[in-house]
Protein backbone atom coordinates (compact mmCIF):
# COMPACT_ATOMS: atom_id res chain seq x y z
CA UNK A 1 0.00 0.00 0.00
CA UNK A 2 1.22 3.25 -0.84
CA UNK A 3 1.41 6.13 1.58
CA UNK A 4 1.30 9.63 0.73
CA UNK A 5 3.57 11.65 2.64
CA UNK A 6 1.89 15.34 4.15
CA UNK A 7 3.28 17.59 6.28
CA UNK A 8 3.24 17.36 10.24
CA UNK A 9 0.38 19.37 11.69
CA UNK A 10 2.04 20.24 14.78
CA UNK A 11 4.98 22.42 12.96
CA UNK A 12 4.80 25.38 12.11
CA UNK A 13 5.08 26.34 8.48
CA UNK A 14 8.36 29.06 8.96
CA UNK A 15 10.28 29.37 12.06
CA UNK A 16 11.05 32.86 13.32
CA UNK A 17 14.08 34.51 13.38
CA UNK A 18 15.71 35.50 16.65
CA UNK A 19 18.74 37.73 16.01
CA UNK A 20 21.01 36.76 18.98
CA UNK A 21 24.01 39.16 20.02
CA UNK A 22 27.06 38.04 22.08
CA UNK A 23 28.72 40.89 24.47
CA UNK A 24 32.35 40.00 26.31
CA UNK A 25 33.76 41.51 28.55
CA UNK A 26 37.15 41.61 30.39
CA UNK A 27 37.78 44.08 33.53
CA UNK A 28 41.73 44.04 33.08
CA UNK A 29 43.28 44.76 29.99
CA UNK A 30 46.20 41.69 31.23
CA UNK A 31 46.42 39.26 28.14
CA UNK A 32 44.64 41.31 25.59
CA UNK A 33 47.14 41.15 23.02
CA UNK A 34 47.16 37.69 23.03
CA UNK A 35 46.41 35.53 19.75
CA UNK A 36 43.60 34.03 21.63
CA UNK A 37 42.65 35.70 24.68
CA UNK A 38 39.69 36.00 27.29
CA UNK A 39 37.31 37.39 25.22
CA UNK A 40 38.08 35.31 22.26
CA UNK A 41 37.27 32.24 24.42
CA UNK A 42 33.96 33.77 25.72
CA UNK A 43 32.95 34.42 22.37
CA UNK A 44 33.36 30.64 21.00
CA UNK A 45 31.18 29.87 23.68
CA UNK A 46 28.58 31.72 22.97
CA UNK A 47 28.79 31.13 19.42
CA UNK A 48 28.56 27.48 19.92
CA UNK A 49 25.82 27.84 22.58
CA UNK A 50 23.79 29.98 19.55
CA UNK A 51 24.83 27.61 16.72
CA UNK A 52 23.02 24.27 19.02
CA UNK A 53 19.49 26.67 19.23
CA UNK A 54 19.53 27.16 15.10
CA UNK A 55 17.10 24.80 14.65
CA UNK A 56 15.18 27.08 16.89
CA UNK A 57 15.33 29.70 14.12
CA UNK A 58 18.48 31.54 16.04
CA UNK A 59 21.17 33.40 14.09
CA UNK A 60 24.26 35.13 15.07
CA UNK A 61 24.55 39.22 14.36
CA UNK A 62 27.00 40.31 12.77
CA UNK A 63 28.17 42.95 15.13
CA UNK A 64 30.69 42.20 17.85
CA UNK A 65 29.86 43.55 21.43
CA UNK A 66 33.54 43.24 23.31
CA UNK A 67 34.55 45.03 26.18
CA UNK A 68 38.44 44.82 26.97
CA UNK A 69 39.96 46.49 30.11
CA UNK A 70 36.56 47.75 31.33
CA UNK A 71 35.03 47.17 35.09
CA UNK A 72 31.52 45.49 35.77
CA UNK A 73 31.20 47.85 37.57
CA UNK A 74 29.91 50.63 35.67
CA UNK A 75 27.75 50.77 32.65
CA UNK A 76 29.89 53.49 30.96
CA UNK A 77 31.22 51.07 28.89
CA UNK A 78 31.71 51.88 24.68
CA UNK A 79 30.48 48.28 23.49
CA UNK A 80 27.62 47.80 26.14
CA UNK A 81 26.25 51.30 25.02
CA UNK A 82 26.46 50.25 21.28
CA UNK A 83 24.52 46.93 22.38
CA UNK A 84 21.84 48.83 24.32
CA UNK A 85 21.47 51.50 21.54
CA UNK A 86 21.15 48.73 18.85
CA UNK A 87 18.32 46.90 21.34
CA UNK A 88 16.26 50.07 21.64
CA UNK A 89 16.17 49.99 17.60
CA UNK A 90 14.71 47.03 17.31
CA UNK A 91 18.04 45.03 15.84
CA UNK A 92 19.03 42.40 18.72
CA UNK A 93 15.60 39.73 20.27
CA UNK A 94 18.69 37.73 22.45
CA UNK A 95 21.64 38.62 24.21
CA UNK A 96 24.03 35.82 24.85
CA UNK A 97 26.63 36.77 27.68
CA UNK A 98 29.28 33.62 29.00
CA UNK A 99 28.37 34.63 32.56
CA UNK A 100 26.19 36.59 34.40
CA UNK A 101 28.62 38.70 35.69
CA UNK A 102 30.30 39.58 32.40
CA UNK A 103 26.98 41.40 31.73
CA UNK A 104 27.18 43.64 35.06
CA UNK A 105 28.42 42.88 38.49
CA UNK A 106 25.96 45.20 40.49
CA UNK A 107 22.72 44.66 41.30
CA UNK A 108 21.26 48.03 40.51
CA UNK A 109 23.05 48.66 37.33
CA UNK A 110 21.56 45.03 36.24
CA UNK A 111 18.20 45.93 37.26
CA UNK A 112 17.90 48.72 34.49
CA UNK A 113 19.50 46.80 32.31
CA UNK A 114 16.53 44.57 32.72
CA UNK A 115 14.44 47.43 32.51
CA UNK A 116 15.80 48.40 28.87
CA UNK A 117 15.44 44.26 27.92
CA UNK A 118 11.77 44.29 28.93
CA UNK A 119 10.70 47.25 27.02
CA UNK A 120 12.21 45.84 24.05
CA UNK A 121 11.11 42.35 24.51
CA UNK A 122 14.79 41.09 24.72
CA UNK A 123 15.79 38.28 26.85
CA UNK A 124 19.42 37.09 27.84
CA UNK A 125 20.72 33.63 28.15
CA UNK A 126 24.00 33.40 30.14
CA UNK A 127 26.06 30.09 28.49
CA UNK A 128 26.82 28.18 32.06
CA UNK A 129 24.21 29.87 34.36
CA UNK A 130 20.79 27.97 32.83
CA UNK A 131 17.65 29.69 33.90
CA UNK A 132 14.64 31.79 32.34
CA UNK A 133 14.19 35.16 32.73
CA UNK A 134 10.39 35.40 31.86
CA UNK A 135 9.31 33.34 34.96
CA UNK A 136 9.34 34.48 38.39
CA UNK A 137 11.64 31.76 40.12
CA UNK A 138 14.17 32.63 36.90
CA UNK A 139 14.10 36.84 38.25
CA UNK A 140 14.70 35.25 41.65
CA UNK A 141 17.65 32.76 40.78
CA UNK A 142 18.73 35.78 38.69
CA UNK A 143 18.62 38.15 41.32
CA UNK A 144 20.78 35.60 43.78
CA UNK A 145 23.32 35.23 41.87
CA UNK A 146 23.51 38.49 40.78
CA UNK A 147 24.10 39.33 44.88
CA UNK A 148 26.57 36.78 45.35
CA UNK A 149 28.38 38.67 42.23
CA UNK A 150 28.43 41.83 43.47
CA UNK A 151 29.68 40.31 47.13
CA UNK A 152 32.50 39.54 45.02
CA UNK A 153 33.37 42.34 43.57
CA UNK A 154 33.25 44.20 46.57
CA UNK A 155 35.78 40.87 48.54
CA UNK A 156 38.04 41.76 45.90
CA UNK A 157 37.98 45.62 45.81
CA UNK A 158 38.89 44.92 49.69
CA UNK A 159 41.16 42.55 48.92
CA UNK A 160 43.23 44.92 46.72
CA UNK A 161 43.21 48.28 49.12
CA UNK A 162 44.50 45.81 51.90
CA UNK A 163 47.21 44.63 49.67
CA UNK A 164 47.66 48.18 48.60
CA UNK A 165 47.91 49.40 52.06
CA UNK A 166 50.46 46.90 53.42
CA UNK A 167 52.68 47.44 50.47
CA UNK A 168 52.60 51.37 51.22
CA UNK A 169 53.92 50.63 54.57
CA UNK A 170 56.72 49.10 53.43
CA UNK A 171 57.27 51.65 51.26
CA UNK A 172 56.87 49.89 47.56
CA UNK A 173 55.95 52.17 44.85
CA UNK A 174 52.25 50.64 43.84
CA UNK A 175 52.14 52.53 40.10
CA UNK A 176 50.18 55.87 39.33
CA UNK A 177 51.87 58.99 38.38
CA UNK A 178 55.32 59.59 38.30
CA UNK A 179 56.43 62.92 40.85
CA UNK A 180 59.16 65.53 39.51
CA UNK A 181 62.54 64.26 40.36
CA UNK A 182 62.10 60.45 39.63
CA UNK A 183 61.93 57.85 36.72
CA UNK A 184 59.93 54.76 37.19
CA UNK A 185 62.40 51.77 36.86
CA UNK A 186 61.22 47.89 37.82
CA UNK A 187 58.36 48.83 39.65
CA UNK A 188 60.47 52.03 41.78
CA UNK A 189 61.49 55.16 41.88
CA UNK A 190 64.61 56.10 40.71
CA UNK A 191 65.80 59.45 41.39
CA UNK A 192 66.57 61.58 38.26
CA UNK A 193 69.12 63.90 38.90
CA UNK A 194 68.50 66.63 36.27
CA UNK A 195 64.87 67.28 37.25
CA UNK A 196 66.06 66.60 41.07
CA UNK A 197 67.78 70.13 41.10
CA UNK A 198 64.88 71.30 39.91
CA UNK A 199 62.90 70.23 42.40
CA UNK A 200 65.54 71.24 45.08
CA UNK A 201 65.36 75.18 43.64
CA UNK A 202 61.80 75.24 44.36
CA UNK A 203 62.27 74.63 47.59
CA UNK A 204 64.94 76.75 48.23
CA UNK A 205 64.09 79.43 46.17
CA UNK A 206 60.28 79.99 47.63
CA UNK A 207 62.49 80.20 51.18
CA UNK A 208 63.72 82.63 49.99
CA UNK A 209 61.13 85.30 48.18
CA UNK A 210 58.57 83.44 50.34
CA UNK A 211 56.06 84.04 47.35
CA UNK A 212 54.32 81.29 45.27
CA UNK A 213 53.26 84.28 42.59
CA UNK A 214 57.25 85.11 42.14
CA UNK A 215 58.45 81.59 41.87
CA UNK A 216 56.16 80.52 39.17
CA UNK A 217 57.04 83.10 37.26
CA UNK A 218 60.61 82.84 37.30
CA UNK A 219 60.17 79.06 36.41
CA UNK A 220 58.11 80.75 33.23
CA UNK A 221 60.90 82.98 32.56
CA UNK A 222 63.22 80.11 32.34
CA UNK A 223 61.26 77.81 30.32
CA UNK A 224 61.01 75.62 33.23
CA UNK A 225 58.22 72.37 32.92
CA UNK A 226 56.63 70.44 35.09
CA UNK A 227 56.69 66.22 34.30
CA UNK A 228 53.93 66.22 31.85
CA UNK A 229 55.81 69.19 29.82
CA UNK A 230 53.45 71.99 29.95
CA UNK A 231 54.60 75.44 32.18
CA UNK A 232 54.08 75.88 36.09
CA UNK A 233 51.45 77.03 37.96
CA UNK A 234 50.98 78.06 41.36
CA UNK A 235 49.27 74.78 42.10
CA UNK A 236 51.80 72.91 40.74
CA UNK A 237 54.72 74.60 42.95
CA UNK A 238 52.45 74.01 46.02
CA UNK A 239 51.81 70.32 44.86
CA UNK A 240 55.89 70.01 44.73
CA UNK A 241 56.07 71.86 48.11
CA UNK A 242 53.37 69.46 49.60
CA UNK A 243 54.50 66.50 48.36
CA UNK A 244 56.24 64.39 50.81
CA UNK A 245 58.08 61.76 48.44
CA UNK A 246 60.50 64.09 48.18
CA UNK A 247 61.45 62.88 51.96
CA UNK A 248 61.76 59.67 50.94
CA UNK A 249 58.70 58.68 52.30
CA UNK A 250 55.53 56.80 51.30
CA UNK A 251 52.26 58.04 51.44
CA UNK A 252 48.69 56.26 51.94
CA UNK A 253 45.79 57.57 53.64
CA UNK A 254 47.06 60.56 55.33
CA UNK A 255 49.71 58.21 56.95
CA UNK A 256 53.42 58.16 55.69
CA UNK A 257 56.14 55.50 55.94
CA UNK A 258 59.48 55.00 54.85
CA UNK A 259 60.07 54.15 51.35
CA UNK A 260 62.16 52.43 49.31
CA UNK A 261 63.27 55.14 46.90
CA UNK A 262 66.04 58.19 47.65
CA UNK A 263 65.00 61.56 49.08
CA UNK A 264 65.32 65.10 47.11
CA UNK A 265 65.14 67.31 49.72
CA UNK A 266 66.76 67.65 52.80
CA UNK A 267 64.25 67.27 56.53
CA UNK A 268 65.89 70.99 57.16
CA UNK A 269 64.66 72.63 53.98
CA UNK A 270 61.29 70.71 54.33
CA UNK A 271 60.80 71.71 57.06
CA UNK A 272 61.63 75.60 56.81
CA UNK A 273 59.24 75.81 53.96
CA UNK A 274 56.37 74.34 55.69
CA UNK A 275 56.54 76.76 58.28
CA UNK A 276 56.05 79.28 55.91
CA UNK A 277 53.43 77.45 54.29
CA UNK A 278 51.59 77.81 57.64
CA UNK A 279 52.01 81.28 57.57
CA UNK A 280 49.18 83.00 55.03
CA UNK A 281 49.83 84.24 51.73
CA UNK A 282 48.63 87.74 52.40
CA UNK A 283 50.93 87.64 55.13
CA UNK A 284 54.26 86.88 53.68
CA UNK A 285 53.36 89.51 50.78
CA UNK A 286 53.19 92.38 53.45
CA UNK A 287 56.38 90.80 55.03
CA UNK A 288 58.15 90.66 51.88
CA UNK A 289 56.78 94.53 50.83
CA UNK A 290 58.11 95.29 54.12
CA UNK A 291 61.79 94.19 53.53
CA UNK A 292 61.69 95.80 50.10
CA UNK A 293 64.64 98.01 49.71
CA UNK A 294 64.66 101.70 48.82
CA UNK A 295 65.57 101.44 45.44
CA UNK A 296 66.26 104.94 44.47
CA UNK A 297 67.64 105.67 48.15
CA UNK A 298 70.63 108.72 47.19
CA UNK A 299 69.45 109.23 44.16
CA UNK A 300 66.39 110.95 43.36
CA UNK A 301 66.22 114.31 44.00
CA UNK A 302 63.20 117.59 43.90
CA UNK A 303 62.64 119.96 41.47
CA UNK A 304 64.90 122.32 43.56
CA UNK A 305 67.90 120.13 43.83
CA UNK A 306 67.49 118.56 47.15
CA UNK A 307 67.53 115.41 48.13
CA UNK A 308 64.67 113.20 48.96
CA UNK A 309 64.86 110.73 51.73
CA UNK A 310 62.77 107.52 51.89
CA UNK A 311 60.41 107.23 55.00
CA UNK A 312 57.04 105.10 55.51
CA UNK A 313 53.83 104.98 57.52
CA UNK A 314 51.15 102.07 59.02
CA UNK A 315 47.96 102.18 57.79
CA UNK A 316 45.18 101.10 60.61
CA UNK A 317 45.69 97.49 59.76
CA UNK A 318 49.23 97.52 59.99
CA UNK A 319 49.61 98.33 56.50
CA UNK A 320 53.36 99.95 55.19
CA UNK A 321 53.10 102.84 52.90
CA UNK A 322 56.62 103.79 51.22
CA UNK A 323 57.50 106.96 50.13
CA UNK A 324 60.36 109.76 48.92
CA UNK A 325 60.14 112.55 51.13
CA UNK A 326 61.73 116.46 50.08
CA UNK A 327 64.68 117.21 53.03
CA UNK A 328 62.66 120.51 52.42
CA UNK A 329 59.59 118.90 54.29
CA UNK A 330 61.79 117.13 56.66
CA UNK A 331 63.76 120.26 57.91
CA UNK A 332 60.27 121.98 58.41
CA UNK A 333 60.61 123.78 55.78
CA UNK A 334 57.61 123.09 53.53
CA UNK A 335 56.55 126.42 53.28
CA UNK A 336 58.58 127.51 50.52
CA UNK A 337 59.93 123.90 49.04
CA UNK A 338 59.24 122.39 45.80
CA UNK A 339 55.57 121.21 44.43
CA UNK A 340 56.36 118.03 44.47
CA UNK A 341 57.50 117.39 47.92
CA UNK A 342 56.29 113.65 48.36
CA UNK A 343 55.75 110.96 46.01
CA UNK A 344 54.86 107.30 46.65
CA UNK A 345 57.68 105.10 46.67
CA UNK A 346 56.06 102.63 44.82
CA UNK A 347 54.78 104.52 42.16
CA UNK A 348 58.55 106.36 41.33
CA UNK A 349 60.53 103.42 41.62
CA UNK A 350 57.93 101.87 38.67
CA UNK A 351 58.15 104.97 36.46
CA UNK A 352 62.40 104.94 36.82
CA UNK A 353 62.07 101.35 36.18
CA UNK A 354 59.92 101.07 32.99
CA UNK A 355 62.05 104.30 31.73
CA UNK A 356 65.34 102.40 32.31
CA UNK A 357 64.31 99.16 30.95
CA UNK A 358 63.30 101.51 27.69
CA UNK A 359 66.29 102.99 27.67
CA UNK A 360 67.87 98.98 27.05
CA UNK A 361 66.26 98.76 24.37
CA UNK A 362 66.89 101.83 22.73
CA UNK A 363 69.53 100.77 19.70
CA UNK A 364 71.76 104.71 20.55
CA UNK A 365 72.06 103.60 24.22
CA UNK A 366 73.07 99.81 23.54
CA UNK A 367 75.52 101.30 20.54
CA UNK A 368 76.96 103.88 23.40
CA UNK A 369 77.36 100.81 25.81
CA UNK A 370 79.18 98.38 23.54
CA UNK A 371 81.82 101.14 22.84
CA UNK A 372 82.37 101.77 26.45
CA UNK A 373 82.70 98.35 26.91
CA UNK A 374 85.26 97.63 24.52
CA UNK A 375 87.83 99.53 26.43
CA UNK A 376 87.87 96.88 29.20
CA UNK A 377 86.82 93.48 26.48
CA UNK A 378 87.91 94.35 23.42
CA UNK A 379 86.88 90.73 21.80
CA UNK A 380 82.88 92.05 22.93
CA UNK A 381 81.08 92.54 19.86
CA UNK A 382 77.73 94.73 19.09
CA UNK A 383 75.76 91.71 18.76
CA UNK A 384 76.59 90.10 21.52
CA UNK A 385 76.02 93.20 24.04
CA UNK A 386 72.41 94.24 22.60
CA UNK A 387 71.48 90.46 23.20
CA UNK A 388 73.09 90.58 26.58
CA UNK A 389 70.98 93.41 27.47
CA UNK A 390 68.40 92.32 25.96
CA UNK A 391 68.08 89.47 28.61
CA UNK A 392 67.90 91.32 31.65
CA UNK A 393 64.48 92.80 30.45
CA UNK A 394 62.21 89.91 30.72
CA UNK A 395 64.02 88.59 33.43
CA UNK A 396 63.43 92.00 35.50
CA UNK A 397 60.30 91.09 37.58
CA UNK A 398 62.12 87.96 38.91
CA UNK A 399 65.54 88.98 40.10
CA UNK A 400 65.61 89.45 43.91
CA UNK A 401 65.19 92.85 45.09
CA UNK A 402 69.02 93.03 46.40
CA UNK A 403 69.86 92.25 42.94
CA UNK A 404 67.37 94.90 41.54
CA UNK A 405 69.20 97.77 43.85
CA UNK A 406 72.63 96.89 42.82
CA UNK A 407 71.75 96.96 39.27
CA UNK A 408 70.07 100.38 39.41
CA UNK A 409 72.64 102.13 41.10
CA UNK A 410 75.53 100.98 38.62
CA UNK A 411 72.88 101.90 35.56
CA UNK A 412 71.13 105.13 37.65
CA UNK A 413 73.17 108.42 37.95
CA UNK A 414 70.31 110.30 39.57
CA UNK A 415 66.54 111.17 39.04
CA UNK A 416 64.99 114.91 38.74
CA UNK A 417 61.67 115.04 39.86
CA UNK A 418 59.64 117.95 37.93
CA UNK A 419 56.37 119.32 36.64
CA UNK A 420 56.57 117.35 33.81
CA UNK A 421 57.23 114.04 35.41
CA UNK A 422 61.00 112.27 36.33
CA UNK A 423 64.37 112.82 34.39
CA UNK A 424 66.51 109.60 34.56
CA UNK A 425 70.40 110.03 33.64
CA UNK A 426 72.29 107.16 33.12
CA UNK A 427 75.80 105.85 33.48
CA UNK A 428 77.24 105.13 30.91
CA UNK A 429 80.19 103.26 32.27
CA UNK A 430 77.54 101.49 34.56
CA UNK A 431 75.97 100.07 31.41
CA UNK A 432 79.14 98.91 29.71
CA UNK A 433 79.91 97.33 33.26
CA UNK A 434 76.42 95.37 33.13
CA UNK A 435 76.81 94.46 29.34
CA UNK A 436 80.27 92.71 30.33
CA UNK A 437 79.09 91.00 33.22
CA UNK A 438 75.67 89.89 30.91
CA UNK A 439 77.90 88.31 28.08
CA UNK A 440 80.61 86.96 30.11
CA UNK A 441 80.57 83.20 29.53
CA UNK A 442 78.89 80.73 32.10
CA UNK A 443 76.93 84.03 33.84
CA UNK A 444 74.07 82.82 35.30
CA UNK A 445 71.34 84.85 35.49
CA UNK A 446 68.90 82.74 35.88
CA UNK A 447 69.68 81.96 39.30
CA UNK A 448 69.03 85.26 40.29
CA UNK A 449 65.60 85.10 39.60
CA UNK A 450 63.56 84.91 42.41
Amino acid sequence: MKCKATADATMPATIKKIRAAVYTRKSSEEGLDMEFNSLDAQREACEAYIASQRSEGWVLVADRYDDGGVSGGTLERPALKRLLADIERGLIDVVVVYKIDRLSRALMDFAKLVEVFDANNVTFVSVTQSFNTTTSMGRLTLNILLSFAQFEREVIGERIRDKVAASRARGIWMGGFVPLGYDARDRRLIVNEAEAVLVRRIFEDFVKTESGTKLVQALRAEGATTKRGRPFTKSDVYRVLSNRTYLGQAMHKGKSHPGEHGAIVPQALWDTAHALLTISPRTRANRTRCQTPALLRGLIFDSDGRAMSPTHTRGRRGQRYRYYVSQSVLKGSAADGPAIARISAGEIEGIVIAQLRGLLRQPEIVLGAWRAARLAAPGLTEDEARLALERLDPLWEEIFPAEQTRILRLLVDRVDLGPDGADVRMKLEGLASLARELAAPGADWARAAA
